[in-house]
């Protein structure tokens, strides 16, 4: 099967057409908002919590290094172990359902976390938030997709993607002026725009569900996925703690493989799997899938070494890191904005294709420009717009691939795309972790192989994405 052939002869599926798929939704800019809206909160949120750990840590005092990092780790393992189920569920019951119910649940840990007396409060949010972010992000561009014309597909998620640059633009900016303030305010940023979101959501976005009546997913393909991701996830994020070779970061890895194996075999033994073996036939989403795991192995890791690099080698405050910062992510969303007009006239592998090896020539830029002695203009500046303009090209197009799939298995796809992403940036993060804790005989030198691991990352996901046929991709955008 190759991608010319989805129009006319879909992925074999058991569901029906979805309930709720049929023409252009006239109302679909007022959803494009709402779902933008929804897009912005999620992305926020991962951008601005960060720069926050240390003001949090001095609200509880006492407090170990590695208690702390479970802010940041209940939100990661359990929005990246959730992602799939989530997004099946969704297309089972109802995506504008999920949707919603995603949202009151991440509002209202937002509010938890930052009404939190203590320390154990915010990382119960966190894994409330994460449980949210899950029913939210994939959710979204299913029910986008269905709403636009097939030929507006790349323009709409182009948009998405460039709120979600936005929003990352925003964070470090908006995080340091109100840690300055009180840390818990960026928590509470996320209960106006949830509850907006919500009231708007009830009122324009469509229900899409499969028809009553249709099988539930497998449940141990199910569980699988989840023990497999949560566990790869865990094992990732307490490597730099336990070690790689440490006893329970491996038992973790044997667990992960275990469970990998059962859901393979699941996918493509059951008729109603989680994930269907069917999906990953299709040329462009196995290709986009291991692309987008790729890329953000690098991208992972360039948002936390260049905030530890300007910070610890360049001595900028955490505002000062996050205003040099700024010019990456707004290169990204101008590029995701007009990435519709740029894959209709050069194809998605192009300018996906582009984008990995835009980031990787940023790579070999600040590979060489960041040395010891401060330079902005000409050591970092060069990169951040290089580098975000690639951000910007690589991701519409791979997301939208998803688009392509039945209509019934959008929400999925995006799912499975939006895990390869979160996967992708918790293991590159590990990695950037260990490969910093090499000792060199001065600071700018510590950071040079994550650099090349960033460089290197690209050019892996630029070969991956050329396993997408452009003439394919250019019929069916």
């Amino acid at each position: 099967m190759d991608e010319t052939t989805i129009e006319k002869k879909p992925v074999t599926s058991t569901a029906q057409p979805a309930e709720g798929v049929a023409a252009p939704s006239p109302r679909r800019w007022a959803i494009m908002a709402v779902l933008g809206a929804v897009a912005f909160m999620a992305q926020l949120d991962m951008f601005i919590v960060n720069i926050a750990i240390p003001a949090i840590g001095h609200s509880f005092p006492g407090t170990a290094l590695g208690t702390m990092s479970w802010i940041l780790n209940a939100y990661t393992i359990v929005f990246a172990a959730l992602l799939v189920p989530a997004g099946r569920l969704a297309d089972q019951f109802g995506r504008r359902r999920f949707l919603l119910i995603g949202v009151v649940i991440f509002t209202l840990a937002s509010a938890l976390c930052a009404a939190a007396p203590n320390l154990g409060v915010v990382i119960a949010g966190r894994a409330l938030q994460g449980i949210g972010a899950a029913m939210v992000v994939p959710t979204s561009l299913g029910l986008l997709y269905p709403s636009f014309p097939k030929h507006e597909h790349g323009k709409v998620v182009g948009i998405w993607a460039g709120v979600a640059a936005v929003a990352g633009a925003s964070g470090p900016t908006v995080g340091g002026l109100l840690v300055n303030l009180d840390w818990r305010l960026i928590f509470l940023i996320n209960v106006p725009i949830g509850v907006a979101t919500l009231i708007a959501g009830r009122i324009v976005l469509p229900e899409i569900r499969a028809p009553r009546g249709s099988k539930l997913p497998d449940i141990v393909s199910g569980a699988a996925i989840f023990i497999a991701v949560a566990a790869l996830t865990l094992a990732t994020v307490q490597s730099s703690e336990w070690g790689w070779t440490g006893a329970s970061t491996l038992a973790l890895l044997v667990l992960t493989v275990i469970a990998a194996v059962v859901s393979v075999w699941r996918s493509i033994s059951h008729p109603h799997a989680l994930i269907e073996s069917t999906l990953f036939r299709v040329r462009a989403f196995s290709a986009a899938s291991l692309g987008l795991f790729l890329f953000f192995l690098a991208f992972s890791a360039w948002l936390l070494i260049t905030g530890l690099f300007l910070q610890d080698v360049w001595h900028y405050s955490a505002l000062r890191t996050g205003l040099a910062i700024v010019p990456g992510p707004l290169a990204a969303a101008a590029f995701a904005l007009n990435s519709g007009r740029i894959i209709n006239r050069f194809g998605r592998r192009t300018a996906a294709f582009s984008g990995a090896l835009l980031f990787a020539t940023a790579g070999v830029l600040w590979l060489f420009g960041g040395t010891q002695h401060p330079n902005y203009l000409l050591g970092m500046l060069p990169g951040f717009i290089i580098g975000g303009s690639g951000a910007g090209l690589l991701q519409a197009p791979l997301f939208g691939v998803a688009s392509m799939l039945p209509p019934e298995r959008a929400t999925t796809g995006s799912a499975v795309l939006n895990m390869a992403r979160q996967v992708g940036s918790t293991i590159g993060v590990a990695i950037l972790v260990t490969l910093l804790g090499v000792a060199h005989p001065d600071k700018a030198s510590l950071y040079r192989p994550g650099w090349i691991f960033i460089t290197v990352a690209c050019l892996a996901s630029a070969a991956a994405v050329l396993r997408i046929k452009q003439k394919a991709i250019q019929k069916t955008s």
